[in-house]
C-alpha cells in the first residue's frame, strides 16, 4: 500500500507547529506602553523564586492550554511559576501584555516578561527573562519548557519588548539588577 503525502500540507502542519503555540487561544494584543521612565527594580528574593520555579521546570512538556506541570503553554507557563511565587497573572498573552510597567529597551532583567510575535505583528508568546540574554518559555516546537538566548535569530527578529510585574524592592533589600558581591 503506498501513502501519498501532499508537500503542501506536510509546511503548512510544520509552520504552524512553529509559529501557532500560545497564538492559538484567544487574541492577540500589542505590548502596551506603560510608565518606563521610573521602573524601579523588582524584588530580589521574588525575582530568585521565580527563576528558580522556572528552572525548576524546564523539560516538562508543551501542551496548548495547559498550566500545570503535565503540560505548559507559554502563558499558562508564566501564570504556573509566577503563582508559586506568590503573584497571580492573568492567563493570556493578550492580558499579560498590559500588566505591570514597561521596560525601556534593552534593560530586560531578570523576572521580566519578555513578549513575541510569532504569529502576527502583536504579542502572541511570552517567556520569562533569566538575565544575560537568556529567557525561559514553553514553546510549541520542540515540545518542552527551555531556556534560550534572545539574540538568536528567530527570537530577536520578533521581540515586541518587557514588561515588569514583580513589585518593586522593599527598602534594604539590594536591588535585583545590581551585581552582588
Amino acid at each position: 500500500m503506498t501513502t501519498f503525502v501532499r508537500p503542501g500540507l506536510v509546511v503548512s502542519v510544520i509552520a504552524l507547529a512553529l509559529t501557532g503555540g500560545c497564538a492559538a487561544r484567544g487574541p492577540t494584543a500589542r505590548v502596551t506602553p506603560g510608565p518606563s521612565a521610573a521602573v524601579l527594580d523588582a524584588s530580589p528574593s521574588v525575582v530568585q523564586t521565580v527563576i528558580d520555579r522556572a528552572f525548576a521546570l524546564v523539560g516538562s512538556p508543551y501542551r496548548l492550554g495547559g498550566a500545570d506541570p503535565s503540560g505548559f503553554d507559554c502563558s499558562g507557563f508564566v501564570a504556573y511559576v509566577f503563582a508559586q511565587a506568590g503573584i497571580g497573572l492573568p492567563r493570556t498573552v493578550a492580558s499579560l501584555a498590559t500588566r505591570g510597567a514597561s521596560v525601556p529597551t534593552g534593560y530586560p532583567a531578570p523576572g521580566d516578561l519578555l513578549f513575541f510575535a510569532t504569529s502576527s505583528g502583536r504579542a502572541s508568546h511570552v517567556a520569562i527573562a533569566l538575565g544575560n540574554g537568556r529567557f525561559v518559555h514553553a514553546p510549541s516546537s520542540r515540545g518542552v519548557v527551555r531556556v534560550e538566548r534572545l539574540d538568536a535569530d528567530y527570537w530577536a527578529r520578533r521581540y515586541l519588548g518587557a514588561r515588569r510585574v514583580i513589585p518593586p524592592a522593599l527598602p534594604g533589600e539590594v536591588s535585583a539588577a545590581a551585581p552582588r558581591e
